[in-house]
């Protein structure tokens, strides 16, 4: 199924959810980009954060049915579907104790592998007739649009129709009181919209698959959350633990506190020297706690653990992101971000890329500006790495010999 929706380009540009080569980073990238761009060309944005009432739960199995007929999956597979979402219950159990079995009359089944696939499928055609940006993270959707007049915040509104419309007619309401506009832009009017007679309710930040998006779309706030969620997990572990053996520590920490801090960094890297500094201090902290390296400089703890600093990691995962998109490994696209330098006078290697000129450092320092100078800083060999792990290996290899400086361009 799966092969048949991506080979037959089924499945809609917006959708960045349950896709190879999509995520949240690719989503989270694509709208920051977009977003930021036209903030630093004086334009203002208006956002809509749309929210389904417990959408997963609420698919009708014989319109859904339906969609899989019109997405060209037919015949046993179809069958073996329609029996499969037949007849099937669900109950209750808590400390052994259970309720008594009900039908499920709607919805996929959460935790299989077809019931991501299947919810894709039947909200496929949510932004068919919708004349602005929308992208969708399987049921986290957001539409946006530059209002700078009247116009232009009518569209979006009638866009706002159009999506109410639909959600009706395929029995996937939206939960109005939850759905939030962000106005972004220095000069933004501050427009109402409506969703099913309701007056949306504006935030001055919204948590976006995970990330906090802030309306002056600065990132103080998700490092300070960041922060917090990686400073919890680190106490449990130095409390937890009694025993501080290096290799246990090491493997609880990369696996349960840095993961915190690094989840999408490319799209919320942080440049302001407050922001830098509350990040690393967790691992500050962390090599700490082992008795023997507390006397010593913090990267001369980080040499005896073998780790880089958050800041080095940082601009590592902006390399890797960059390289994933160069070769299309990645499903953003390329010439959206960047353009190759095509004078052949530079010296390097030939996958030289050109930056562009920003007004604002909002603009400056995201990803697509910020990677530029670093990325054409690299050597041949590590930008024609045969994989991503080669890739990785290269990066190891330069750092350790000191041919670069992962701070350049930062």
């Amino acid at each position: 199924m799966v092969h048949h929706l991506e080979e037959k380009l089924l499945i809609g540009n917006s959708q960045r959810g349950f896709r190879r080569g999509h995520s949240c980073l690719t989503n989270l990238l694509s709208f920051l980009d977009k977003v930021s761009s036209l903030v630093d060309s004086g334009n203002s944005i208006d956002v809509v954060f749309l929210d389904f009432v417990k959408a997963f739960d609420k698919v009708p199995p014989k319109r859904l049915l339906l969609k899989l007929e019109s997405h060209g999956i037919t015949s046993k597979v179809s069958q073996w579907l329609s029996e499969w979402l037949k007849e099937q219950m669900q109950r209750v159990c808590i400390s052994c104790i259970t309720s008594s079995w009900l039908d499920v009359l709607s919805g996929v089944p959460q935790g299989s592998v077809l019931g991501p696939i299947l919810f894709l499928i039947y909200i496929n055609n949510l932004d068919n007739g919708v004349k602005n940006w929308i992208l969708k993270f399987a049921d986290d959707t957001k539409i946006f649009s530059a209002v700078n007049n009247d116009l232009d915040r009518s569209v979006l509104q009638k866009d706002l129709d159009n999506l109410l419309r639909w959600a009706e007619e395929w029995q996937m309401l939206f939960n109005v009181l939850k759905c939030k506009v962000m106005h972004l832009g220095y000069k933004n009017h501050g427009y109402s919209y409506y969703m099913d007679g309701k007056q949306l309710d504006t935030a001055e930040e919204e948590k976006d698959l995970g990330i906090i998006i802030s309306k002056d779309l600065k990132v103080s706030q998700q490092c300070k959350q960041a922060y917090a969620k990686a400073s919890r997990m680190l106490g449990l572990i130095n409390r937890s633990i009694k025993h501080k053996d290096r290799d246990i520590l090491l493997s609880l920490y990369k696996s349960l506190v840095r993961p915190h801090l690094e989840y999408c960094i490319p799209a919320w890297s942080p440049h302001c020297v407050k922001d830098k500094e509350l990040i690393e201090r967790i691992q500050h902290r962390f090599t700490r706690m082992f008795p023997d390296l507390r006397r010593l400089p913090y990267l001369r703890r980080l040499q005896h653990l073998e780790l880089w600093t958050l800041e080095e990691r940082k601009v590592r995962a902006d390399l890797i992101e960059i390289f994933k998109i160069i070769y299309r490994i990645s499903s953003v696209s390329f010439d959206t971000f960047f353009k190759y330098n095509n004078y052949r006078a530079t010296r390097g290697h030939s996958l030289k890329l050109t930056k562009k000129r920003a007004s604002t450092d909002l603009r400056h320092h995201f990803f697509s500006e910020r990677v530029i100078n670093i990325w054409n800083s690299l050597d041949n060999r590590t930008v024609t790495s045969g994989s991503i792990d080669i890739f990785k290996g290269n990066l190891e290899r330069l750092r350790q010999s000191k041919e670069i400086d992962l701070f350049v361009g930062n």
